[in-house]
């Protein structure tokens, strides 16, 4: 009997070998971990201190403001009745494929995701209420801007969806358009952010910063799952090929 599509297609569980991480990984995680936290920690310096930085950032802003309809539509992409869903989706086709699939710990990675989204607020609110930046001049004083609530929501949702699905995807070139789409999206919302006036550009590229940090945890999480499922469960094929 041959396997099912969903065995032949599993995220490199089924007995497959994966790549020793070395080198080139280690510095690669090294890179995606410390230099997004180190860029983070300095605009939070500059916004607390409100350093030149700040000061460009707000010319910038200006120079870029010009409100809407499109770019209004853009910022809504980071809205969480928008980009929730997205992620809640792929949460449940992945956990299907998995269990069809016979992957063990196939929950494990649908749940990561889940939390992380779960916790955004966890990590945003408190920087918002700590930095209390006010807003642009286009949006009614008040204070709380700092980092953008939505491009988190947008970098969360749809990029752990992406991470979720890429395993499961066949072919390179459906990945790389799905990494690509994603990207797309991530900063169409940025850019109808600060095109709107809902946020300073400092306060997206912040939120990318931590988001990055955020999602390569998971991306962590996820693949040491998965080493430990091909470990531990016998590979589907029954004789040589």
């Amino acid at each position: 009997m041959s396997p099912s599509p969903d065995l032949e297609h599993a995220p490199a569980v089924q007995g497959r070998k994966r790549p020793v991480p070395g080198r080139p990984a280690s510095f690669l995680l090294l890179l995606l971990l410390g230099l997004p936290a180190l860029l983070f920690a300095l605009i939070t310096w500059q916004v607390m201190a409100d350093g030149p930085l700040v000061r460009v950032d707000e010319r910038v802003s200006r120079d870029l403001i010009q409100p809407d309809r499109f770019s209004e539509l853009l910022a809504d992409l980071g809205n969480v009745q928008v980009a929730v869903p997205v992620l809640v989706l792929a949460l449940g086709y992945v956990a299907v494929r998995g269990r069809r699939a016979l992957v063990e710990r196939w929950w494990m990675p649908p749940v990561a995701a889940a939390v992380l989204m779960a916790l955004v607020p966890a990590f945003v609110v408190p920087l918002k209420d700590w930095t209390a930046r006010p807003g642009t001049p286009a949006m009614p004083p008040a204070v709380g801007y700092y980092p953008s609530g939505h491009t988190a929501t947008a970098v969360v949702a749809y990029g752990a969806a992406t991470l979720l699905l890429l395993p499961w995807l066949r072919t390179a070139r459906t990945r790389r358009a799905l990494v690509l789409g994603c990207l797309t999206v991530v900063l169409a919302v940025g850019y109808g952010l600060v095109r709107r006036g809902y946020h300073w550009p400092l306060d997206v590229v912040a939120s990318w910063c931590l988001c990055t940090v955020l999602l390569t945890g998971l991306t962590l999480l996820i693949s040491r799952s998965t080493r430990r499922s091909s470990a531990g469960t016998p590979s589907s094929r029954t004789g040589p090929s």
